[in-house]
């Protein structure tokens, strides 16, 4: 089991009264919190991808980047790649570039976005919204396989045999596919073969097994080996030293996001008894002490037949840098340790490394190479 963090780099205001958090500042929190990751022994460190005002994530590989040089074995992520509304060519060569800087650690998520901003931006009809992701998906696939592509579609000028460089350390570059709960979106990604990121927002996580068995089943009918077949799941959390503690520091900031997103969208904003009632046994928000929430990630493993990987989304919420890093260490030391024992899996140790020989080598495999 992989264990990390995602992050929408929000522009959040500082938490303390009549605190300001200038955009620089809040970025070298962010840094700081991958490095802390990295160091914790964390699986992996994703950054999403939004157009508006609200986060300082609208070019994620720069940021994936920066982290590169500060870091040393943490995987670097999109979460996600908001491939519609971008040049696949333009999304490979970011990432190639990312994974030669980073010696073999970038992985992309490619998804097509919970926000819609990016389309009137870069002149794209929301029409089109699923036609623009699979066509595009089709072309970052052909342009991973092949040096010279030779493609054509739509949306999209065509390659004739143009080599697209530079061609990144791993061989496949790692590419997960991001989806909400459109069931032809899980069925997709099962016939292509392609690992899962599951967004899971609130509910019961056990509402997404049937779209997952879609899945397994598409990628059994394709042909493809049930260790393709990998699922990730992406869900809101945030650790504290007690239940009580940590729903207290995260829920006004979780409460203001919403708020906003719900303003746009027609939903109520949350209430603190929504928010109590998600925390719940088996809801999906993963927010409390470490017992409590390992228990809700095995909970959901055992539910959804079996995920290889975990991400959590702290930073929807507005709290102190103190509290974020204090957070990632309890995920690291005290939530990845309970889980992966509760699994069988090998032991870790104090900093998520494990104890087994040969720790702190990458394993070789679709993921990784040896260095």
């Amino acid at each position: 089991m992989q264990f990390g963090v995602d992050s929408f780099a929000a522009a959040i205001p500082d938490p303390a009264p009549g605190g300001e958090l200038r955009q620089a500042d809040r970025m070298e929190h962010l840094l700081a919190e991958m490095e802390l990751a990295d160091r914790e022994g964390l699986d992996l460190f994703g950054i999403g991808e939004h157009h508006r005002s609200d986060f300082l994530d609208s070019a994620p590989a720069v940021i994936l980047a920066a982290a590169a040089a500060r870091t040393r074995r943490i995987r670097l992520t999109s979460a996600v790649t908001v491939l519609s509304a971008a040049d696949p060519v333009r999304v490979f060569q970011e990432f190639a570039t990312l994974d030669l800087i980073s010696r073999g650690r970038a992985e992309i998520v490619a998804g097509r976005g919970s926000f819609v901003d990016a389309y009137p931006l870069f002149g794209l009809r929301l029409e089109d919204y699923d036609s623009l992701f699979e066509e595009k998906l089709d072309l970052l696939l052909a342009i991973r396989s092949h040096t010279h592509v030779r493609w054509s579609g739509r949306h999209r000028p065509a390659l004739t045999g143009q080599a697209v460089y530079p061609r990144p350390l791993q061989d496949p570059l790692p590419i997960w596919v991001g989806v909400g709960g459109t069931p032809s979106s899980f069925e997709r990604a099962g016939r292509l073969g392609l690992p899962l990121m599951v967004a899971i927002i609130g509910g019961p996580p056990a509402r997404f097994r049937p779209l997952l068995d879609l899945y397994r089943e598409a990628g059994r009918r394709a042909g493809h080996p049930p260790e393709a077949l990998r699922i990730g799941l992406h869900l809101i959390g945030f650790l504290g030293e007690s239940d009580a503690a940590a729903a207290d520091e995260f829920f006004p900031g979780y409460a203001r996001t919403f708020s906003k997103i719900g303003a746009e969208r027609g939903w109520a904003p949350p209430t603190r008894a929504h928010f109590d009632a998600e925390l719940a046994l088996p809801r999906a928000l993963m927010v409390g002490s470490a017992p409590t929430v390992a228990q809700k990630l095995l909970h959901a493993a055992e539910a959804l037949g079996g995920i290889s990987r975990i991400t959590l989304q702290m930073g929807v919420s507005t709290v102190a840098h103190d509290s974020m890093l204090r957070s990632i260490e309890i995920l690291a030391r005290e939530v990845a340790p309970i889980v992966r024992e509760s699994l069988g899996e090998v032991p870790e140790d104090p900093t998520g490394r494990s104890t087994s020989p040969g720790a702190g080598r990458p394993a070789p495999g679709p993921d990784r190479r040896p260095r």
